[in-house]
């Protein structure tokens, strides 16, 4: 009966402080204190002290404010730019022409980002601007582009999967491993979108482009190398075994700032800038962080989520059915909340449910990743949806429209999930024994 009342006081603070506008790392803190000073005899103040102290000077953590700084170094310099310019010859002969520059942009773009927001931005304040004056159908651009911007939390090096990993003291870098095959489907879907719709719309099709000379494709390439280099030294080092997440991150940064500087686009109002961004970004994930270790800490003293495992393992559900349930919990929750607060919020309670149910919870990170990519996109608090509008000037009704067909693709991508689980295992169960420890 105690863990009826914790659940329903728990939920009726979170929803109070939430509704009220309170910040999310804050409200998850204030839910805490009202669960300790209720249900526990420990003084809150020490114990909050304690449990923030232990989790924000985790080692593994300082990979996250280290990938989302090459990120902003990347968004604030000419390099960014350069790379469509290197992607759009190879794309123009495909169906669907230059759209296909959002989904490869988006995904070689979250190999060295991380965030959703920081690839959509980057991306489309390149893309938009060219495809409109080419002529592409303005639904499939914006349609596209919030839905490739969502590769930013999947393909490492991702912010969510580093936050998922520390929540459940799992390796980094396996996650890492884990996210390549599938975000690569997941952009494989994206694309096949475009093809379909360039042949079963064709009167949406924009002007063909003009026939480009293979040695032009190729000088046009050397744009693409700077980006490229930075994403195989990153992802290279960890994948070989040669760094851990925390110190590729360090490799990233200095290498993006040796790109920008090497390229002209490094000044100290760019440094700076980037700096403050990637500063004001950590400390608001930090934050939240924060308040669902404290959280987690209020609930364990109530057992609820012991309680809650329990009680869910007396259903006797399948590992699907529970996943399908899974699946619609966190599609709610993303309409209300961002990604990553919705994986920090849940983890205590999903967890302890997960590994009775025997899920493997490298495959279970992917599987939270995809569900929450929804989250970006999905009214009426899609976080991609009002960067979106803000660069294009749209209502969120109609971004919400044009980007519901990537919505459905993420679903599928859910179901490839679950029938063929090797998409996350396969990888890295290969190169296992010769990753350094994340």
């Amino acid at each position: 009966m105690t863990e009826v009342w914790a659940t329903v006081i728990f939920l009726f603070t979170l929803f109070l402080l939430l509704g009220g506008s309170v910040w999310v790392g804050l409200a998850l803190m204030g839910v805490a204190w009202v669960g300790m000073e209720l249900f526990t005899t420990r003084p809150a103040g020490d114990a909050m002290i304690t449990v923030i102290w232990a989790s924000s000077s985790s080692w593994t953590l300082t990979a996250l404010p280290m990938f989302i700084w090459m990120g902003e170094i990347l968004f604030r310099t000419r390099l960014s730019q350069d790379m469509f310019r290197g992607l759009a010859p190879w794309l123009r002969g495909l169906p669907g022409g230059l759209l296909h520059t959002n989904i490869a942009g988006c995904t070689l773009f979250a190999a060295v980002s991380g965030s959703s927001a920081a690839t959509l931005t980057t991306v489309g304040k390149m893309s938009i601007p060219e495809l409109r004056a080419r002529g592409y159908p303005e639904h499939m651009i914006i349609g596209t582009l919030a839905g490739a911007a969502t590769l930013g939390l999947m393909i490492p090096p991702s912010l969510a999967l580093i936050v998922y990993g520390v929540s459940i003291n799992e390796s980094i870098t396996q996650l890492f491993i884990a996210g390549v095959i599938p975000g690569l489907v997941l952009a494989g879907l994206f694309a096949s979108y475009i093809v379909a719709m360039h042949f079963l719309r064709p009167g949406d099709r924009a002007a063909p482009e003009p026939r480009m000379p293979f040695r032009d494709r190729l000088s046009e390439s050397r744009f693409l190398l700077p980006v490229l280099s930075l994403v195989v030294v990153v992802i290279g080092s960890m994948f070989g075994g040669y760094a851990t997440a925390t110190e590729a991150a360090a490799v990233g940064v200095i290498g993006a700032l040796i790109l920008a500087a090497a390229q002209g686009s490094l000044s100290w109002g760019t440094f700076a800038a980037a700096l403050m961004g990637a500063t004001r970004t950590s400390a608001m994930i930090a934050l939240i962080l924060m308040g669902a270790a404290f959280l987690s800490l209020a609930m364990g003293f109530t057992g609820l989520p012991r309680a809650l495992a329990n009680w869910i393992e007396t259903l006797d559900l399948s590992p699907v059915t529970l996943i399908f349930a899974l699946t619609v919990f966190y599609i709610i929750l993303g309409m209300f909340l961002d990604g990553i607060s919705s994986i920090v919020l849940t983890i205590a309670i999903v967890e302890p449910m997960v590994r009775a149910a025997g899920i493997d919870l490298i495959w279970f990170g992917i599987f939270v990743v995809v569900v929450v990519e929804m989250a970006q996109v999905t009214p009426p608090i899609g976080f991609n949806l009002f960067v979106l509008q803000g660069m294009t000037t749209h209502d969120i009704g109609y971004i919400a429209k044009v980007a519901l067909p990537m919505v459905g693709l993420m679903l599928v991508m859910v179901v490839l999930l679950v029938f063929f689980p090797e998409l996350a295992t396969w990888l890295p169960d290969v190169l296992r024994p010769t990753t350094a420890p994340g």
